[in-house]
């Protein structure tokens, strides 16, 4: 296996023929890609049948962690093997690929762990633009208890907040919650639609 590794540059040049900007091209276009790819894998895998992993992200956690955590894990690993191969022997293509997913990764803790889910601590609550919507789109992705009826499936793209939440009407299918906090939540996004168009 390692032998075959290690002729892939020569049999495959195009594989190795990658310069820098090549490959934070190919990065960048990676990172796009998996933006389509968790959407897709969010909404009917997740939601599908793996919900038995992902529900333990749409209930309180108790905890550093949840089972949900393991979808990380999952993307994680694809991208470490292919940065180990490719910078190993020299396969840039290889490498520039586990560099967008890993991208996405980091795009991905910070938009939804840590500005999103609080994972880590902060204060910072976004006021406007894309970061606002971004949290508010995924909150309204939370605002359904069930596995069913609940939009806004991505996580760099966030949707106009006024099609989430006709999507949410028309649909009916999911459970809201009726807690005081997603209340609050749901006041706080019916009064910020002067920004979201």
């Amino acid at each position: 296996m390692l032998d075959y590794l290690a002729s892939l540059s020569t049999r495959y040049p195009a594989l190795a023929d990658v310069n820098w900007w090549q490959g934070i091209g190919i990065a960048l276009l990676v990172v796009g890609i998996m933006e389509v790819v968790a959407i897709v894998s969010h909404k009917y895998v997740m939601h599908g049948f793996l919900w038995v992993l992902h529900k333990s992200h749409h209930e309180p956690r108790t905890g550093r962690f949840e089972r949900n955590d393991w979808f990380g894990v999952a993307g994680a690993i694809p991208s470490m093997i292919l940065l180990m191969i490719g910078t190993h022997y020299g396969l840039h293509m290889l490498t520039a690929i586990g560099a967008g997913i890993t991208m996405y990764g980091a795009i991905y803790f910070f938009l939804h762990d840590i500005l999103v889910h609080r994972r880590v601590k902060h204060s910072w609550n976004p006021q406007w633009g894309y970061m606002k919507r971004v949290v508010q789109a995924h909150r309204l992705h939370h605002v359904v208890e069930t596995k069913h009826g609940t939009v806004s499936f991505g996580f760099i793209w966030a949707p106009p907040i006024r099609k989430l939440k006709a999507q949410l009407e028309a649909d009916g299918r999911g459970r809201i919650r009726a807690s005081a906090k997603m209340k609050a939540e749901m006041g706080m996004i019916d009064n910020a639609e002067h920004w979201a168009r």
